[in-house]
Protein backbone atom coordinates (compact mmCIF):
# COMPACT_ATOMS: atom_id res chain seq x y z
CA UNK A 1 0.00 0.00 0.00
CA UNK A 2 2.91 2.03 1.15
CA UNK A 3 4.62 1.41 -2.58
CA UNK A 4 1.22 2.06 -4.27
CA UNK A 5 1.10 5.73 -2.69
CA UNK A 6 4.59 6.52 -3.22
CA UNK A 7 3.68 6.37 -7.26
CA UNK A 8 4.28 10.80 -8.93
CA UNK A 9 1.51 12.38 -10.44
CA UNK A 10 3.17 11.15 -14.11
CA UNK A 11 3.04 7.52 -13.17
CA UNK A 12 -1.11 7.13 -12.80
CA UNK A 13 -1.89 6.69 -16.24
CA UNK A 14 -4.67 4.72 -17.35
CA UNK A 15 -4.24 2.57 -20.96
CA UNK A 16 -1.61 5.96 -21.74
CA UNK A 17 -4.22 8.60 -20.32
CA UNK A 18 -2.99 10.66 -17.59
CA UNK A 19 -5.58 10.55 -14.92
CA UNK A 20 -3.82 13.36 -12.49
CA UNK A 21 -6.77 15.53 -11.46
CA UNK A 22 -4.79 17.98 -10.58
CA UNK A 23 -4.88 19.63 -13.92
CA UNK A 24 -8.83 19.69 -13.35
CA UNK A 25 -8.46 21.44 -9.99
CA UNK A 26 -5.88 23.50 -11.95
CA UNK A 27 -8.81 23.99 -14.84
CA UNK A 28 -11.37 25.55 -11.84
CA UNK A 29 -8.60 27.86 -10.90
CA UNK A 30 -8.41 29.10 -14.26
CA UNK A 31 -12.19 29.74 -14.40
CA UNK A 32 -12.66 31.65 -11.36
CA UNK A 33 -9.39 33.93 -12.75
CA UNK A 34 -11.21 34.67 -16.14
CA UNK A 35 -14.45 35.24 -14.86
CA UNK A 36 -14.66 36.04 -10.80
CA UNK A 37 -11.67 38.10 -11.31
CA UNK A 38 -11.84 39.79 -14.81
CA UNK A 39 -15.90 40.14 -14.62
CA UNK A 40 -17.07 40.40 -11.00
CA UNK A 41 -20.22 42.30 -12.21
CA UNK A 42 -21.34 39.59 -14.62
CA UNK A 43 -21.26 36.85 -12.28
CA UNK A 44 -22.79 38.85 -9.23
CA UNK A 45 -26.03 39.08 -11.41
CA UNK A 46 -25.78 35.39 -12.22
CA UNK A 47 -26.26 35.13 -8.61
CA UNK A 48 -28.52 37.72 -7.15
CA UNK A 49 -31.13 38.20 -10.25
CA UNK A 50 -30.88 34.72 -11.25
CA UNK A 51 -30.18 32.95 -14.78
CA UNK A 52 -31.47 33.80 -17.68
CA UNK A 53 -30.14 31.48 -20.33
CA UNK A 54 -30.02 32.35 -24.21
CA UNK A 55 -31.11 28.60 -25.37
CA UNK A 56 -32.15 24.67 -23.87
CA UNK A 57 -29.56 22.43 -25.29
CA UNK A 58 -29.98 18.72 -24.94
CA UNK A 59 -26.59 17.63 -26.34
CA UNK A 60 -25.05 14.14 -25.68
CA UNK A 61 -22.82 13.03 -22.87
CA UNK A 62 -19.64 12.15 -25.47
CA UNK A 63 -16.20 13.83 -23.88
CA UNK A 64 -15.19 15.01 -26.83
CA UNK A 65 -18.91 17.12 -26.98
CA UNK A 66 -18.74 19.37 -25.30
CA UNK A 67 -21.64 22.53 -25.91
CA UNK A 68 -19.79 25.09 -23.68
CA UNK A 69 -16.82 24.64 -25.68
CA UNK A 70 -17.78 24.47 -28.64
CA UNK A 71 -20.03 27.76 -28.36
CA UNK A 72 -17.31 29.72 -26.42
CA UNK A 73 -19.89 30.67 -23.80
CA UNK A 74 -20.15 32.42 -21.05
CA UNK A 75 -21.62 31.58 -17.44
CA UNK A 76 -25.35 32.07 -17.77
CA UNK A 77 -25.75 31.91 -21.20
CA UNK A 78 -26.80 27.46 -21.61
CA UNK A 79 -28.93 25.83 -20.10
CA UNK A 80 -28.07 22.23 -20.99
CA UNK A 81 -28.97 18.55 -20.44
CA UNK A 82 -26.69 15.51 -21.54
CA UNK A 83 -27.35 12.03 -21.76
CA UNK A 84 -26.97 8.98 -24.12
CA UNK A 85 -27.46 10.41 -27.98
CA UNK A 86 -29.12 13.38 -26.88
CA UNK A 87 -32.36 11.62 -26.67
CA UNK A 88 -35.72 13.20 -25.76
CA UNK A 89 -38.34 11.27 -24.86
CA UNK A 90 -42.10 11.59 -25.62
CA UNK A 91 -43.93 13.51 -23.30
CA UNK A 92 -45.69 10.75 -20.39
CA UNK A 93 -47.08 13.19 -17.85
CA UNK A 94 -45.70 12.27 -14.24
CA UNK A 95 -45.93 8.70 -13.67
CA UNK A 96 -42.11 8.13 -13.67
CA UNK A 97 -38.99 10.22 -12.85
CA UNK A 98 -37.46 11.76 -15.92
CA UNK A 99 -34.26 13.81 -15.74
CA UNK A 100 -35.05 15.28 -19.05
CA UNK A 101 -38.88 15.74 -18.41
CA UNK A 102 -37.64 18.04 -16.08
CA UNK A 103 -35.10 19.81 -16.81
CA UNK A 104 -37.31 20.71 -20.15
CA UNK A 105 -40.03 22.23 -17.76
CA UNK A 106 -38.00 23.99 -15.52
CA UNK A 107 -36.13 25.44 -18.69
CA UNK A 108 -39.31 26.65 -20.52
CA UNK A 109 -42.11 26.63 -17.98
CA UNK A 110 -39.69 28.67 -15.32
CA UNK A 111 -36.63 29.94 -17.01
CA UNK A 112 -38.61 31.14 -20.73
CA UNK A 113 -35.81 30.44 -22.85
CA UNK A 114 -36.13 31.42 -26.17
CA UNK A 115 -34.98 28.24 -27.85
CA UNK A 116 -34.36 24.74 -27.53
CA UNK A 117 -31.69 23.03 -28.77
CA UNK A 118 -31.06 19.39 -29.73
CA UNK A 119 -27.32 18.26 -30.90
CA UNK A 120 -26.15 15.37 -32.05
CA UNK A 121 -22.71 14.61 -33.81
CA UNK A 122 -20.70 12.29 -35.74
CA UNK A 123 -19.32 9.09 -33.97
CA UNK A 124 -22.02 8.70 -31.81
CA UNK A 125 -21.54 5.68 -29.39
CA UNK A 126 -25.26 5.57 -28.38
CA UNK A 127 -26.14 5.55 -32.12
CA UNK A 128 -23.88 2.83 -33.06
CA UNK A 129 -25.36 0.64 -29.85
CA UNK A 130 -28.83 1.52 -31.27
CA UNK A 131 -28.10 0.24 -35.00
CA UNK A 132 -25.95 -3.21 -33.05
CA UNK A 133 -29.36 -3.68 -31.47
CA UNK A 134 -31.31 -3.19 -34.22
CA UNK A 135 -28.97 -5.78 -36.20
CA UNK A 136 -29.72 -8.27 -33.32
CA UNK A 137 -26.08 -7.63 -32.17
CA UNK A 138 -25.62 -8.53 -28.27
CA UNK A 139 -24.01 -6.29 -26.53
CA UNK A 140 -23.82 -5.94 -22.57
CA UNK A 141 -26.38 -3.41 -21.19
CA UNK A 142 -28.18 -2.70 -17.95
CA UNK A 143 -29.68 0.62 -19.21
CA UNK A 144 -28.22 1.73 -22.34
CA UNK A 145 -30.11 -0.75 -25.03
CA UNK A 146 -33.65 0.37 -23.33
CA UNK A 147 -32.66 4.14 -23.67
CA UNK A 148 -31.44 4.27 -27.28
CA UNK A 149 -34.59 2.06 -28.44
CA UNK A 150 -36.78 4.97 -27.97
CA UNK A 151 -34.65 5.74 -31.47
CA UNK A 152 -35.54 2.95 -33.57
CA UNK A 153 -37.38 5.16 -35.76
CA UNK A 154 -34.06 6.80 -36.91
CA UNK A 155 -32.79 2.98 -38.26
CA UNK A 156 -35.50 3.05 -41.07
CA UNK A 157 -34.02 5.18 -44.09
CA UNK A 158 -35.57 4.94 -46.99
CA UNK A 159 -33.56 6.03 -50.64
CA UNK A 160 -35.67 5.72 -54.52
CA UNK A 161 -35.32 2.52 -56.18
CA UNK A 162 -34.07 1.72 -59.34
CA UNK A 163 -37.19 2.58 -61.34
CA UNK A 164 -37.02 6.27 -59.43
CA UNK A 165 -40.79 5.93 -58.74
CA UNK A 166 -40.71 4.14 -55.21
CA UNK A 167 -38.70 3.90 -52.31
CA UNK A 168 -36.47 1.17 -50.72
CA UNK A 169 -35.17 0.21 -47.50
CA UNK A 170 -31.47 0.48 -46.81
CA UNK A 171 -29.96 -2.31 -45.07
CA UNK A 172 -28.74 -1.86 -41.36
CA UNK A 173 -25.64 -2.90 -42.60
CA UNK A 174 -25.22 -0.47 -45.12
CA UNK A 175 -26.50 2.36 -42.19
CA UNK A 176 -23.16 1.48 -40.07
CA UNK A 177 -21.18 2.94 -43.15
CA UNK A 178 -23.29 6.18 -42.90
CA UNK A 179 -24.58 6.34 -39.40
CA UNK A 180 -24.31 10.00 -39.79
CA UNK A 181 -28.24 9.48 -41.96
CA UNK A 182 -29.07 7.67 -38.20
CA UNK A 183 -27.44 10.39 -36.17
CA UNK A 184 -29.42 12.81 -37.37
CA UNK A 185 -32.52 11.22 -38.03
CA UNK A 186 -32.56 10.95 -34.42
CA UNK A 187 -32.32 14.58 -33.74
CA UNK A 188 -35.26 14.69 -35.87
CA UNK A 189 -36.88 12.60 -33.78
CA UNK A 190 -36.01 13.92 -30.37
CA UNK A 191 -37.53 17.42 -32.22
CA UNK A 192 -40.66 15.74 -33.02
CA UNK A 193 -40.72 14.42 -29.23
CA UNK A 194 -40.54 17.28 -27.90
CA UNK A 195 -43.47 18.93 -29.47
CA UNK A 196 -45.52 16.30 -27.91
CA UNK A 197 -45.37 18.15 -24.37
CA UNK A 198 -48.06 20.16 -24.13
CA UNK A 199 -46.53 23.39 -22.82
CA UNK A 200 -43.51 23.13 -25.38
CA UNK A 201 -46.36 22.99 -28.49
CA UNK A 202 -47.70 25.72 -27.26
CA UNK A 203 -44.79 28.39 -26.31
CA UNK A 204 -44.10 26.73 -30.32
CA UNK A 205 -46.87 27.78 -31.90
CA UNK A 206 -47.25 30.69 -30.03
CA UNK A 207 -43.74 32.07 -31.57
CA UNK A 208 -42.40 31.99 -28.07
CA UNK A 209 -40.16 29.05 -28.79
CA UNK A 210 -37.99 27.80 -31.59
CA UNK A 211 -36.66 23.98 -32.20
CA UNK A 212 -33.78 23.58 -33.86
CA UNK A 213 -31.41 20.40 -34.52
CA UNK A 214 -27.58 20.41 -34.55
CA UNK A 215 -25.41 18.22 -35.53
CA UNK A 216 -21.64 18.35 -35.18
CA UNK A 217 -19.07 16.70 -37.64
CA UNK A 218 -16.56 15.48 -35.00
CA UNK A 219 -14.19 14.55 -37.85
CA UNK A 220 -14.30 18.26 -39.55
CA UNK A 221 -15.01 20.43 -36.54
CA UNK A 222 -18.69 21.36 -39.10
CA UNK A 223 -22.03 22.47 -38.05
CA UNK A 224 -25.56 21.29 -39.73
CA UNK A 225 -28.51 22.75 -38.97
CA UNK A 226 -32.11 21.70 -39.59
CA UNK A 227 -34.09 23.77 -42.00
CA UNK A 228 -36.81 25.68 -41.34
CA UNK A 229 -39.26 22.83 -41.25
CA UNK A 230 -36.33 20.05 -39.67
CA UNK A 231 -36.75 17.76 -43.02
CA UNK A 232 -33.03 18.64 -43.80
CA UNK A 233 -30.05 19.75 -42.52
CA UNK A 234 -27.95 22.46 -43.82
CA UNK A 235 -23.84 23.30 -43.30
CA UNK A 236 -23.61 26.32 -41.89
CA UNK A 237 -19.72 26.38 -41.18
CA UNK A 238 -16.83 27.12 -43.70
Amino acid sequence: MQESDSKGKDECEVEGICCDLERFISGVKGFKERFYRRYPEHMQQLVERGQRPVALMIACSDSRVDPALLMNVAPGDLFVVRNVANLVPPYHGSSAPDGVGAALEYAVRHLHVPHVIVLGHAQCGGIKALLDMATGAEFESDFIGEWVSMAMEACWQYVPDASGKGLRRVSLERLKDYSYLVERAAIQGSLGNLLTYPWIREAVEKGRLFLQGWWFDLESGDLWVTSGDISQFLPVTD
